[in-house]
């Protein structure tokens, strides 16, 4: 079995292996016609269930032959420019080499003798993105997992902070008087990280949003001194840059401003709309943006790099000792005093991939420029589609696009109840994924039944939306008409 271990006597086992794993990929995007197939989980199951994990092939070729029938032939492509879903991009082919170098060499990031200069490489781009932000001279970060866990490790960075200034805190005191404001439609991590942290099930207070789906500043004021008022603590403002079903980017300054008035912690969920950092033409959409105390960012999401690669970044590099925690075995107190560089130190995680590389080599090969031209390429996209999505009757557009989602639903031209127009948007929705030729999300806007477009793919065209949509009239209308048959 040790001729499995990748070291220097199996280089070119390795060689060949990844070779014709890669062949296989590249065949299978070469040749993939609809971003789904339309497999459904009762005639996928049991092909995996019944392989036996006991009993194996003894044989890379064969192992690939039966990953092509249970995982290649049946994936979601991503890259297809007819997959208009969730927040998934294709990704650059820069990072894909980078994503194949880092797993081989499996460097962890958590310190220095593990890693050497992959630390140093990721320290440079948590530099580089600060610097595009605007943080300031002070400012640090580290990669994360994704936006989830970049949002958590910055609620958990404003709770610490938010306790000297309170002269009645004292250790062990309960947390069910901390508050942390976020508009009506912030991601979901936002409650989820106030309830690992410990805060009470009223700890998020949701602040209303206007009809472009921003957050209401004048909303914003009134709550915040409502909790002075009630002797309640605003631990963090949560405004969001790209919300996940609108787009929407919250007025960054005025919350700002407000932030600095009454002494909270502004944090900004900048995991969509990242992507703004390195536009050539729209990077003023995200003004304000370097007045906060923390950001989160997805590069998997617009800066077309494979998952996961996302950050937490701070204003005040000091705040992150509040995620330090020293053993002898790993980050004894000393190598602080030695100057030796542990990225631990400001982790959640202990052992973390060096999913820094993917994003170095992305920037060596195209430049920031090229991922902002292709990021302004969709935003443009939206803008289209969205201009399509208005003139078409059968259409209802909720918002104009910020950055390049666009959320509508399927209007009969005949009179019939809205309960009626939900359940023919949800088949139409059920029925285009069974069909495999095009992939489209949904979600709910004042408790009806949209869809949704995420625009994430460069090579998408107008045609493709315009031709999309005719698929889903045409889905919602056979809906319809049986549903109007199986009545009469």
């Amino acid at each position: 079995m040790r001729s499995h271990l990748l070291n220097d006597l199996t280089a070119e086992h390795y060689r060949r292996s990844v070779t014709e794993g890669v062949e296989r990929v590249a065949a299978r995007l070469a040749t993939t016609e609809r971003p789904f197939t339309g497999v459904t989980v009762d005639a996928l199951a049991p092909h995996i269930e019944r392989i036996d994990l006991d009993r194996p092939l003894h044989d890379t070729t064969a192992a690939l032959d039966e990953l092509e029938e249970i995982y290649l032939r049946d994936a979601v492509y991503f890259h297809h420019p007819r997959y208009l879903a969730h927040l998934n991009c294709p990704v650059v082919i820069p990072a894909v080499l980078g994503e194949a170098v880092l797993s081989a060499v499996n460097s962890s990031l958590d310190t220095w003798d593990q890693s050497a200069g992959g630390t140093l490489i990721e320290r440079r781009l948590i530099d580089w993105t600060t610097a595009r932000i605007g943080l300031g001279p002070a400012a640090d970060g580290v990669f994360t997992s994704g936006g989830t866990q970049s949002n958590l490790q910055a609620l958990l960075l404003a709770r610490e902070e938010s306790k000297p200034g309170r002269a009645e805190w004292e250790e062990g005191a309960p947390l069910t008087s901390l508050r942390i404001l976020a508009s009506e439609v912030s991601h979901f991590s936002v409650k989820k990280s106030a309830k690992l942290l410990g805060l009470g099930q009223d700890a998020v207070i949701p602040v209303p949003v206007d009809q472009d789906k921003r957050m209401r500043t004048v909303a914003l004021a009134h709550e915040l001194e409502r909790c002075r008022q009630d002797g309640l603590t605003p631990m963090a403002v949560v405004a969001t840059a790209g919300t996940t079903d609108f787009g929407s980017i919250d007025p960054l300054p005025e919350i700002a401003e407000l932030c600095a008035r009454y002494g909270v912690w502004l944090h900004v969920d900048a995991a969509y709309g990242c992507g703004l950092l390195a536009s050539v033409r729209h990077r003023d959409r995200l003004a304000g943006i370097e007045r906060a105390d923390s950001v989160t960012v997805d590069y998997h999401k617009s800066f077309f790099q494979p998952v996961s690669s996302s950050a937490v970044l701070v204003r005040d590099a000091a705040t992150l000792r509040h995620a330090t925690y020293h053993a002898e075995y790993l980050n004894p107190r000393r190598m602080v005093e030695e100057r030796i560089p542990n990225q631990v130190d400001k982790s959640l995680q202990t052992t973390r991939r060096f999913d820094a590389l993917k994003l170095w080599l992305t920037l060596r090969t195209m430049g920031a420029d090229g991922i902002g031209e292709l990021f302004d390429e969709v935003c443009d996209l939206a803008r289209e589609g969205w201009r399509l999505l208005a003139a078409d009757p059968r259409f209802d557009v909720v918002v104009e696009p910020a950055l390049s989602t666009l959320v509508f639903r399927y209007i009969p031209a005949a009179v019939t109840g809205p309960d009626r127009i939900d359940r023919a948007n949800l088949y139409a929705r059920k029925a285009l994924f069974a069909s495999g030729d095009a992939v489209v999300a949904g979600t709910k806007v004042g408790g009806r039944h949209f869809l949704k477009f995420t625009l994430l793919n460069p090579e998408t065209t107008v045609a493709d939306i315009a031709a999309v949509l005719d698929l889903i009239a045409g889905h919602a209308e056979q809906y319809l008409g049986e549903s109007l048959d199986r009545a009469s």
